[in-house]
């Protein structure tokens, strides 16, 4: 099996020939020409015009109880999915972005408190990712954590930072049809929860 372990390339395969500030706000957009060398060839490319989308990093937990059977996701409108032919609406889980030079888990045990009221503990990393490298630098970094979920569900508010959070309790029971029923429209919940299916695979095994 061939496995690839490094990109073929490095960073130091890419000519930036300019960079200019579009717009500078709580997201930047950049203008970047560039070349990047081209597969199995010493040449590059032409030069590309690129828009680069910044946003700051990111983390999102899945809180889990294997005692209740249960994990927590929230509900909250979301402006990036107002075309949305179902809902603007969306099912996620609990996430945030990192605050200046805070941590992932400093930033993940924050955002638990005010989305859920719950105290995180031990959190397992499962990835960092780019969510749309073609157009983003946003990396978001992916955590499970096993918590006492509360009794149930409720709203949190946080009217300052414009946030309006529905909390859900849901039953183990459902993961396979949230999976499949089309309600999940965001990559962190569907990997979240893939990987809480083959965690409770593997649990019923033991």
């Amino acid at each position: 099996m061939n496995i690839i372990r490094q990109a073929t390339y490095n960073s130091d395969e890419v000519k930036i020939q300019s960079r200019e500030y579009l717009f500078r706000g709580f997201i930047q957009v950049e203008k970047v020409s560039l070349q990047h060398r081209l597969f199995n060839q010493t040449e590059y490319t032409p030069i590309l015009q690129r828009e680069l989308i910044h946003r700051p990093e990111a983390a999102g937990v899945l809180i889990y109880d294997d005692a209740q059977q249960k994990f927590a996701l929230i509900e909250q409108f979301r402006v990036g999915a107002i075309d949305d032919s179902d809902s603007a609406w969306q099912l996620e889980i609990i996430a945030g972005v990192l605050d200046g030079d805070e941590s992932p888990e400093s930033c993940i045990r924050r955002e638990s408190l005010e989305e859920s009221g719950c105290e995180i503990d031990e959190l397992e990393h499962l990835f960092s990712f780019y969510p749309s490298a073609g157009a983003c630098s946003e990396l978001f970094h992916l955590y499970s954590a096993q918590a006492h979920l509360p009794e149930q569900g409720g709203v949190f508010d946080m009217p300052d930072e414009g946030e309006n959070i529905q909390l859900h309790l849901i039953d183990y029971s459902e993961v396979t049809h949230l999976l499949s029923n089309g309600r999940l429209r965001n990559a962190p919940v569907i990997m979240a929860l893939q990987w809480l299916q083959q965690h409770i695979k593997t649990t019923r095994n033991v």
